[in-house]
């Protein structure tokens, strides 16, 4: 079983749930904070979470707990461009260890790894969305009720299919 994402929804076997996208939508990817989700296949790497907020989570996916001093590079000028880092980091990053919400469950998609190039774009994930859809970075971004829901039954072999089309 595989998940598709298009404008509006993300939909896996029967399950479909409203998700929020990039600001400019879904399209290609020309450079890091385009602000565009990237259309495509993709794998999912891993899971990130919250083991103070996430109690047991129930997937046949790796996972990884998030630690305070966790973040994402996404400065070009690094070698570590694309990949999880600890902190403190001298270059450009997202924490992953916030106060809000949205980073308490993460989908890590190989988007733009093995290669990585350089400014292409980086941290495509799955993660918490905002209470009103607010619009992501280039994220895919959906309800936690849902994740946990969806999360279960997802396995290594599935593979995300970022589309325009319904």
């Amino acid at each position: 079983m595989h998940i598709l994402i298009n404008k509006k929804y993300l939909i896996y076997d029967k399950y479909k749930v409203k998700c929020a996208l990039g600001k400019r939508g879904i399209g290609y990817k020309r450079k890091e904070g385009d602000l565009v989700t990237p259309r495509g296949q993709y794998k999912i790497k891993f899971v990130l979470y919250r083991k103070d907020r996430i109690k047991k989570i129930k997937t046949k996916l790796k996972k990884i707990i998030i630690k305070k001093n966790m973040g994402w590079c996404d400065d070009p000028k690094s070698k570590k461009y694309n990949q999880l880092v600890y902190l403190p980091f001298k270059y450009s990053h997202e924490k992953l260890f916030l106060k809000r919400n949205i980073y308490d469950i993460i989908l890590v998609l190989n988007f733009n790894m093995n290669p990585t190039k350089i400014n292409k774009g980086s941290a495509i994930f799955i993660h918490i969305a905002c209470n009103n859809y607010k619009k992501t970075k280039g994220c895919i971004a959906i309800k936690k009720t849902h994740f946990l829901k969806i999360i279960k039954n997802i396995k290594n072999s599935t593979k995300i299919k970022i589309s325009n089309q319904k």
